[in-house]
């Protein structure tokens, strides 16, 4: 199940929230995409951290916090962010040595689960919203972190309503880093090889430009499908268009739909066209994330749908400048282009098992209190889940990423992720059925009969 105090509507809230937070002209801050770092001279007061640590942290006494994370990636803002932020600390800390243990989001997911098993939790970890972190919390393995948000203000800088998706209970057990939407990155230069002058408001036009793309031997859509949650993001774009709008999980979860509605066989028929059309690169089921990303970042792909926390990385690779951004397009004329697919993003939480408790919260007070500005100096703010005082243009930040920022303010609302709303067994077999279209194609009442079968099985 969903979060327990997450309604429907804070949906529409944190879309709001989005908006709100980007509306002044050119000045957004709120990405977590990944980037290089170029000093940005923006005026980032707001919640830029003069945090001063509590007294644990200068206790004197040699303590190590593990601090589990997915940012791997050397040539990324977000590894710079996380590493200079560590460094800080520790220069101002001698005595707190941080352990970064360094995965990419699949690796990191599969780790977390073992050691939860044996109760073995790292003092920071990662967690996604709602329903897939829920299992942690009712086992008791996440403490709440109500204490370390009320130091130094912090609580108040996370945008309205972001917090309740990682709330249960009236405590909050993680602070996110992000707070993002999906859209389709796209490659000027390669839609200009290929002879497609506008971008595509249909899907039914996106197929159209997946084979002239195909035709002129330029790979159409980056994934990297070994990653699983890649396909089931890009999928429930589709979802949201042929449902006309968001909702279908929940109705699902209320008992007022089932998943051999429709909209949803629809929607995994429009997948199949997509891959049938050979919209992906070949073996994409062999390809990580990180090298399907790679592959729309050295010019290789024209298209890529993906988060909005991937538009510093944009700025930063071999094809910056060359890069535009649009809504995924309408799906047998269903949906409006306005609702996206919404990602709260992934959070740090706190073992409860922590031998260092108190000092972990200290370093998480620092770290979360420090990342708006590291990330705006670094041309990364576009869509980090806090407020960030400070104008994108006058800061040197890229057309993409304004570009980006005025999506967010046309926002009305959307969906979460799959796996952010289903129980774990049933998100499970949904990231393996969909996974499984790509390597041959299904009967669309048959995938549909086995995403309800999972869910009749695992009900909770």
């Amino acid at each position: 199940m969903a979060n327990s105090n997450l309604k429907k509507p804070a949906a529409i809230a944190m879309a709001a929230a989005l908006a709100m937070s980007l509306a002044a002209c050119g000045n957004n801050n709120n990405d977590n995409s990944s980037n290089t770092s170029t000093n940005s001279g923006g005026n980032t007061t707001n919640n830029s951290a003069d945090a001063t640590a509590a007294p644990a942290a200068d206790s004197g006494k040699k303590v190590t916090i593990t601090f589990q994370n997915i940012q791997p990636d050397p040539s990324t803002p977000s590894y710079k962010t996380l590493h200079t932020i560590v460094e800080q600390y520790e220069k101002e800390h001698p005595n707190v040595h941080i352990e970064l243990d360094s995965l990419n989001t699949d690796q990191q997911k599969v780790k977390l689960k073992t050691q939860a098993a044996s109760k073995e939790v790292p003092d920071i970890t990662i967690v996604n919203p709602a329903a897939q972190m829920k299992p942690f919390v009712d086992a008791g393995l996440l403490a709440p972190l109500n204490d370390m948000l009320d130091q130094n203000g912090l609580k108040d800088t996370y945008q309205a309503g972001l917090l309740d998706y990682y709330s249960f209970d009236g405590n909050t057990y993680a602070v996110p880093d992000g707070n993002n939407i999906e859209v389709v990155y796209y490659n000027k230069d390669l839609f200009a090889q290929a002879g497609i002058a506008k971008t595509p408001t249909t899907f039914e036009e996106m197929l159209q430009d997946v084979k002239i793309l195909k035709d002129k031997g330029i790979t159409p859509l980056a994934i990297g499908e070994k990653d699983s949650w890649t396909g089931s993001f890009l999928f429930m774009n589709i979802l949201l268009r042929t449902n006309n709008g968001p909702g279908f999980l929940s109705d699902v979860l209320a008992g007022k739909k089932t998943f051999e509605d429709p909209a949803f066989i629809e929607a995994v028929d429009a997948f199949q066209q997509l891959v049938q059309a050979g919209a992906f690169p070949d073996g994409a089921t062999s390809i990580d994330a990180n090298a399907g990303g790679n592959i729309f970042k050295t010019g290789k792909a024209a298209m890529w749908v993906i988060g909005s926390w991937e538009t510093g990385a944009i700025d930063a690779s071999s094809v910056a400048g060359k890069v535009g951004a649009f809504q995924f397009p309408t799906v047998n004329g269903k949906g409006d282009p306005n609702q996206f697919m919404l990602a709260p993003g992934s959070a740090f939480a706190v073992s409860a098992n922590s031998e260092h408790l108190q000092e972990t919260k200290d370093f998480l007070n620092y770290f979360a209190s420090n990342y708006p500005k590291q990330q705006f100096e670094n041309k990364n703010a576009v869509g980090i889940g806090q407020k960030v005082d400070g104008d994108l243009k006058a800061a040197g930040y890229s057309d993409l990423a304004i570009e980006i920022s005025d999506l967010f303010n046309q926002v009305k609302g959307g969906d979460l992720a799959f796996d952010n709303t289903m129980n774990p067994a049933t998100a499970q077999v949904h990231l393996s059925s969909i996974q499984n279209l790509f390597v041959q194609k299904v009967d669309s009442a048959k995938v549909a009969k086995e995403h309800q079968a999972a869910f009749e099985a695992n009900k909770e």
